[in-house]
């Protein structure tokens, strides 16, 4: 279902659009098409534009961005004060169906209505503001309609978010350039107020979340491409007011710029804000990847989504050992998941090679994933192999040459920057992976802004501390207890992640979080391909009930919704696969919890499963089959810091 139905009327409904009547106008308003969101550019005394967002209740306008500044500068003009109307276009309604093979849900339906207005500067040089107002949310860029084969820069964007009215935010710090950052791998801040300063001069980054007296909110971006910067905040946000601020100059080793060029016409990506009344309407958003491009791969009956070994988080050494990977294969084979991940210096393999491992995995009807190095001149990391995703002609020729091995996708690490240059290196890698038939991990990298429907072989990404820094950071374990409910309000909401869950044993810094918890993350985090990284021997180990649910979870859903949880406390998620409800719940907080969980969203039938929770210890599970009737609430209880899963089916009448 990849249909596409958008018609442009000249008829604007009172609901989808009113330009104001006065003589010389001076706003304009777009509002969402089921009337709860609306949007407004106005014309200061100044003419400077500045834009506004409120919601709908009842009739009664709540303000959720209260008046903050428009503004772009390029090389040779400047679109900042002086500005000038000059006309609108029709408002495109947008209406339109769209599959994914990944995602929170197949089947994708986004409506929205859109307006272009075209303005000019006081030397006549054309700039437009696109709107899109959602029912989940609003989105704006800048666009430079005219035509002009010399290449143009954007110097400067002062485009800004003024958050209205006090509240609590959870965002993250933008990364200190290091050898091994950026990479979106700082914690998020839990519930801050609105407007503190960021820790450093490097600002923050996205996406931020922030729940106000009137909505919530989560301030994002889509549909960056290849000619411009991903957008950070400013470290200083006086009165809730964020500003866009450009990537760090001496990131990727000093090798590019920070400046984005392009020919003209030109777009920037879009400044999105999902908003809701409840954090569900965060979550269960699609927004992101609607504003994105449809889909570039024509036949995408080969990206298959799956369940991954990996060696590489209990054993580092690992993927230079033939045997030790063989093993992982068998594993993978007698567990019946699809992948297993061949992680950094395999190429140094002894024992056998690579080529032998593959056609070994191909017998047994198991998938093998390959690690790369993204540099290259940008990074010093010396994993290998390294020095061909960064070259155009070696990319190519090594894709071939995996592909004709059989190998079905790619890792690629230490991205470690926004700018331009950069993120045209994802979408060169995204192509011809796609030419291939390879599927990509992007590790080390940039947050997800949507790419998935454009390049849906983009199967999960990181950008975000995960599981690997129980070997890294000693903080990690007490900060994951909370930090694991942060992540499915914010991170999780704009696309896959690859945080490499359900890791029973320990590493360098031991868990606090249960057994339950871990089992429950492979439900809570979506991500197209789910690595699971513990050592295989405790999977196997498992009792049979844990260890049925973790060969029979799927990765592919139907749909997803919130049930319960706020950031940094708790979190309980469903999602479905066919006639199935998978449910996963954590715990952030040392004490123990009780739900009960209303079930009335999942469609108001009867269902039959099971529950597995925390035992007596953490270390332990409980386990129960139930029948809960429509209208009923599931009952559970964690441990301290722990979890749950449910599976249940529903009962046909």
């Amino acid at each position: 279902m990849k249909g596409l139905s958008i018609k442009s009327v000249a008829m604007l409904s009172f609901f989808a659009l009113f330009i104001s009547c006065a003589k010389e106008k001076t706003d304009w308003l777009v509002i969402s098409p089921s009337g709860n969101i609306q949007f407004k550019i106005v014309l200061s005394e100044t003419n400077q534009l500045m834009y506004n967002v409120a919601i709908i209740e009842q009739g009664v306008e709540k303000q959720v961005i209260a008046n903050s500044p428009l503004g772009i500068r390029r090389g040779d003009e400047t679109f900042i004060q002086n500005m000038k109307f000059v006309s609108t276009d029709p408002v495109i309604t947008i209406d339109e169906t769209f599959s994914l093979p990944v995602g929170k849900r197949k089947i994708v339906n986004s409506e929205a209505n859109e307006l272009t207005i075209n303005f000019e500067n006081e030397n006549g040089a054309p700039l437009q503001i696109v709107i899109r107002a959602a029912n989940d949310g609003v989105a704006f860029r800048y666009r430079f309609p005219n035509f002009d084969e010399n290449l143009q820069s954007v110097e400067e964007e002062i485009t800004g978010f003024a958050i209205a009215g006090e509240g609590k935010t959870w965002i993250a710090p933008y990364d200190k350039v290091t050898m091994y950052s950026p990479g979106y791998e700082r914690y998020f801040e839990n519930g801050i107020p609105i407007g503190t300063p960021a820790p450093g001069e490097e600002g923050w980054c996205l996406p931020a979340l922030f729940q106000t007296e009137n909505a919530w909110i989560l301030l994002t971006e889509a549909a960056l491409d290849s000619t411009y910067f991903g957008m950070h905040l400013q470290p200083n946000a006086e009165g809730g007011k964020y500003t866009v601020r450009m990537p760090e100059i001496n990131e990727a080793n000093n090798v590019c710029s920070h400046i984005p060029t392009s020919t003209l016409p030109w777009a920037t990506p879009w400044r999105t804000l999902i908003i809701g009344n409840e954090l569900s309407d965060i979550v269960e958003s699609d927004l992101v990847v609607a504003l994105n491009p449809p889909s570039q791969i024509a036949d995408e009956s080969w990206i298959k989504p799956g369940r991954a070994s990996w060696s590489w988080w209990s054993d580092w050494p690992s993927p230079k050992n033939y045997e030790s990977q063989k093993k992982y294969v068998d594993f993978t084979a007698e567990f019946g998941w699809e992948y297993t991940l061949v992680d950094a210096n395999w190429d140094l393999m002894t024992g056998g090679n690579i080529e032998d491992l593959i056609k070994y995995a191909n017998s047994k009807n198991v998938g093998i994933l390959l690690w790369y190095n993204s540099g290259g001149p940008h990074n010093d990391v010396t994993e290998r192999p390294r020095d061909i995703m960064s070259s155009p002609a070696r990319r190519k020729e090594e894709f071939q040459k995996i592909a004709a091995w059989g190998v079905k996708g790619v890792k690629v690490d230490f991205f470690q920057s926004d700018k331009p240059q950069i993120i045209k290196q994802y979408f060169d890698i995204l192509k011809d992976a796609a030419d291939n038939k390879i599927m990509v991990n992007f590790h080390g990298c940039t947050m997800p802004r949507g790419w998935n429907r454009t390049w849906p072989n983009l199967v999960t990404m990181e950008a975000m501390r995960g599981a690997e820094s129980y070997a890294f950071d000693e903080n990690y374990p007490a900060k994951a207890v909370w930090h694991n409910t942060i992540l499915p309000f914010t991170r999780n909401v704009i696309g896959s992640m690859d945080y490499t869950p359900v890791t029973f044993s320990n590493q360098k810094y031991p868990h606090l979080t249960s057994w339950g918890h871990e089992l429950a993350l492979s439900i809570v985090y979506e991500s197209g391909i789910q690595h699971m990284a513990d050592n295989f021997e405790y999977y196997k180990a498992l009792p049979v009930e844990q260890k049925t649910f973790l060969r029979n979870l799927p990765v592919v859903w139907d749909e997803t919704k919130l049930l319960a949880g706020y950031p940094g406390e708790d979190c309980v998620i469903a999602r479905k696969a066919n006639d199935t409800w998978y449910i996963g719940g954590i715990n952030g907080t040392n004490e123990k919890k009780s739900w009960e969980i209303d079930l009335s969203r999942l469609e108001g039938a009867d269902f039959s499963g099971i529950v597995i929770t925390d035992g007596e210890t953490d270390k332990q599970f409980s386990w129960s089959e139930l029948t809960i009737k429509a209208g009923d609430k599931l009952l559970v209880d964690v441990l301290p810091f722990g979890g749950f899963v449910a599976k249940l089916k529903q009962i046909d009448k």
